[in-house]
């Protein structure tokens, strides 16, 4: 095996790990005398170490003995301003505690996830708040034995921990029934994938104001699976080129509107615009928009809150799971000068 090593390191955990055909964690584990450990990894392990001359940073070792200070961030798109402000608001809570913040990006990737989430545990971060990349969680299970975890914007699938979520369901009926209300019987939906939350109870709130209003969605004009807004522009030309096209469209994020925007202007059309997500200049554009708002920064203070309670904790019974959900409310933009003032914002 060919150990790579920056300048001046030695072999990392990592190293270890992979020798021993076992995560980074797992050798934490080891090297912590966890009894919860059989006794045939633990000679893997040791005989991983001693092959490779590993030796614990003394460091490392105090400062995990006192605590290193460090939260680890693991979000899935960077790109997204919705991740950033989230970024912004554990980063707000994690220094008034004198922690810092250690912020890694997935990729919407379950593998890159993994090696994250590995070597934030490697680097000794006391505890993690974690956007998940996809329902398969158990790397996530392995690492809360060792660390507390939160869960950001999605929550966790059969796991026991404390998550900080959007109300993602009650936001994307209010928007859809304001556009009903004003005699759309033809909304089309433009959505991300339906495996992610956000994506199915986002969908989940658009079925349930038609149902609301006795109106039944075209499955014609609803389109899944969008990730960014090159997708979204191109499925909104589609549906523009359909014989019965629609008469307003539903967005299920920030991107996709802009994607769904931008198809209307190269087309020269102009349909109102509900979408989850406010964004810069939507207040200018002169485009009737209906837009689900909510304080993404807060997303990020609550769930840092969350994390600093379970590491003040110590030896105490750690509380019961707990689930905190940010609200939202609907903001418009552009309306038709009989309907009022230039922008109104609805509680949701």
């Amino acid at each position: 095996m060919t150990v790579r090593r920056g300048r001046g390191s030695g072999p990392t955990m990592q190293d270890v790990g992979k020798l021993a055909q076992v995560s980074a964690m797992t050798v934490s584990r080891v090297l912590k005398d966890d009894p919860g450990v059989s006794e045939a990894t633990r000679e893997r392990v040791f005989a991983a170490v001693d092959r490779l001359g590993y030796r614990r940073n003394q460091t490392a070792r105090s400062l995990r003995l006192g605590g290193s200070g460090m939260i680890g961030l693991v979000v899935t798109n960077l790109a997204n301003p919705f991740y950033s402000r989230l970024a912004l608001g554990v980063q707000e809570v994690a220094t008034e505690y004198g922690f810092r913040m250690l912020l890694s990006n997935s990729g919407e990737q379950a593998e890159r996830e993994i090696e994250l989430i590995d070597g934030l545990v490697d680097h000794q971060a006391e505890g993690l708040i974690v956007v998940p990349a996809s329902s398969r969680q158990q790397h996530l299970a392995d690492a809360m034995r060792h660390v507390p975890i939160v869960f950001a914007a999605r929550p966790p699938a059969g796991l026991d921990t404390d998550c900080v979520l959007v109300e993602d369901f009650h936001g994307a009926r209010e928007a859809t029934l304001c556009l009903l209300a004003e005699g759309h019987t033809r909304i089309a939906f433009l959505g991300n994938p339906p495996a992610l939350y956000t994506g199915a109870e986002r969908l989940r709130g658009f079925w349930a104001a038609h149902e609301e209003a006795g109106i039944a969605p075209d499955n014609a004009l609803i389109r899944q699976g969008l990730v960014d807004s090159a997708t979204a522009e191109q499925a909104t030309l589609e549906l523009l080129r359909q014989a019965e096209g629609p008469t307003a469209l539903f967005c299920t994020n920030n991107r996709i509107s802009q994607g769904a925007i931008r198809a209307l202007y190269k087309t020269g059309t102009t349909l109102p615009v509900a979408g989850f997500d406010d964004f810069d200049l939507s207040d200018v554009l002169g485009l009737p928009l209906t837009l689900v708002s909510y304080d993404a920064d807060e997303i990020g203070r609550q769930a840092a809150r969350l994390l600093i309670e379970r590491l003040h904790q110590h030896d105490a019974a750690p509380p019961a799971s707990r689930r905190v959900t940010v609200p939202t409310r609907v903001v418009r933009h552009g309306l038709p000068s009989g309907d009022g003032p230039g922008h109104t914002a609805i509680d949701a």
